[in-house]
């Protein structure tokens, strides 16, 4: 059995149901962290609509907010999610402003990882950091049928 996400007549995914449930208490958990809507509408009849103004929002303030932080368990716990994300957009055809928000994150850091031998980390620097996101996301989209 699989799952669609679709964005009108147009499937971005088909995940087996137990990928679809994972990344749906996921989406949940970073709509309740964000504050705001994903855009990723509920699963009826194993399909699932995204709205692709809503999912925009939300995609760019993930990336904002993954930006600002350089704590490693964070980092660690949300880089997949994100990647799974950022395959979902560039199906639907949604850009990402790189250039912004690879720049040294405006808003002050959040999530800052602290060690005693090291004081306080920094995020990656821009390209790094959009690379290794990039990366990840190409690996995962080559194996997130449609």
């Amino acid at each position: 059995m699989s799952q669609y996400f679709d964005i009108g007549d147009k499937t971005l995914w088909n995940p087996s149901n137990g990928a679809s449930r994972m990344f749906q208490c996921q989406v949940a958990v970073f709509e309740s962290e964000l504050g705001i809507p994903s855009g990723i509408g509920p699963m009826e009849n194993d399909e699932c609509q995204i709205d692709p103004a809503a999912f925009k929002t939300f995609v760019n303030a993930l990336l904002a907010q993954h930006r600002r932080t350089s704590h490693a368990i964070i980092l660690a716990l949300s880089e997949n999610f994100i990647a799974i994300v950022l395959v979902l957009a560039e199906r639907a055809g949604i850009g990402v402003d790189w250039a912004q928000l690879g720049a040294s994150p405006e808003a002050a850091l959040e999530d800052v990882q602290v060690s005693a031998v090291t004081g306080m980390s920094a995020p990656a620097e821009g390209g790094a950091w959009r690379a290794g996101l990039c990366e990840k996301a190409r690996e995962l989209g080559r194996r997130m049928p449609r």
